[in-house]
């Protein structure tokens, strides 16, 4: 069955789907985007993407192109249109096409809305999970507002490249200070050997990941102490467990961080259990 993309109003063929050269998504990456992960056929945690979606959108003052609802039903369609049953869904929000300049058109122009959904293996993202992953580190070259959730990835992508050369899952990035910030697409965690569960506090160098906030969700109703502190790169390497969380991975184990062994080579008892109760945690919507 060939794939279905949905391209402002129309659902089309992959070879079909297209969007006008000048748009600024394009141009500029002016525009945002959300991922939801798919499971069972239920859209995981809908409402805070889409609250972030609309976060992000205000920040870059893009006008929304319909209501949340109505983009919900839309990623749903693409979703059924695709067979999807677990997988993720993608929707991308550009401030739309126009004369190539730097300034906003005005008047504003129509958004553009592109929706993708596909199949991913829940098994494989099973097996990764009981070996455990490896991440790489490097410098955080992104800009400063990482907390917008913008079409602006070309340093993630150069920094999934080069964790994909040394050998490992992902990056974790560092600032000019050597605190972990985040991943290139994950939010970053460590157990320390004093049983301090850390993550870094939410503010404009990171993105506030939604099953970052899902887990924390968790941690609160489990009574699993934790603190939302910077971490240093030196102090991740001493833990005792560490693990990224995103939407596409849940919770992942780490037992590699660069050239240190993490966990003793294998994913920590802590990482395991919150991968199992996760999703005890996670909104499952129709």
């Amino acid at each position: 069955m060939s794939r279905i993309a949905y391209v402002n109003g129309l659902y089309q063929p992959y070879d079909e789907a297209s969007i006008h050269v000048e748009d600024r998504g394009f141009q500029f990456a002016d525009g945002v985007y959300e991922v939801c992960e798919v499971r069972d056929r239920h859209l995981i945690d809908e409402t805070r993407h889409m609250q972030r979606l609309k976060r992000s959108l205000a920040e870059l003052e893009i006008e929304e192109p319909m209501s949340l609802q109505a983009l919900g039903c839309i990623m749903r369609e693409t979703i059924r249109r695709n067979r999807v049953r677990d997988g993720s869904v993608y929707l991308q929000i550009t401030r739309g096409c126009s004369r190539r300049d730097f300034i906003y058109p005005e008047p504003a122009v129509l958004p553009t809305v592109v929706c993708l959904a596909r199949k991913i293996s829940r098994k494989s993202n099973d097996n990764r999970a009981e070996q455990g992953i490896a991440v790489t580190t490097l410098p955080d070259i992104r800009w400063k507002r990482p907390d917008i959730k913008s079409v602006s990835l070309l340093p993630n992508a150069m920094a999934k490249q080069a964790a994909k050369k040394a050998g490992a899952f992902e990056a974790w990035l560092l600032d000019e200070h050597g605190y972990v910030t985040e991943g290139a697409s994950s939010s970053a965690w460590i157990l320390t050997h004093n049983d301090i569960l850390k993550t870094r506090q939410v503010d404009s160098s990171i993105l506030n990941g939604i099953t970052r906030g899902v887990l924390i969700d968790l941690l609160k109703a489990e009574g699993i102490a934790f603190e939302e502190q910077k971490f240093s790169l030196e102090e991740a390497k001493q833990a005792k467990e560490a693990f990224l969380t995103s939407a596409s991975n849940g919770v992942m184990p780490i037992v590699r961080i660069d050239d240190t062994i993490i966990s003793g080579g294998k994913p920590g008892h802590l990482s395991v259990r919150l991968r199992k109760q996760f999703y005890s945690k996670a909104e499952f919507c129709n």
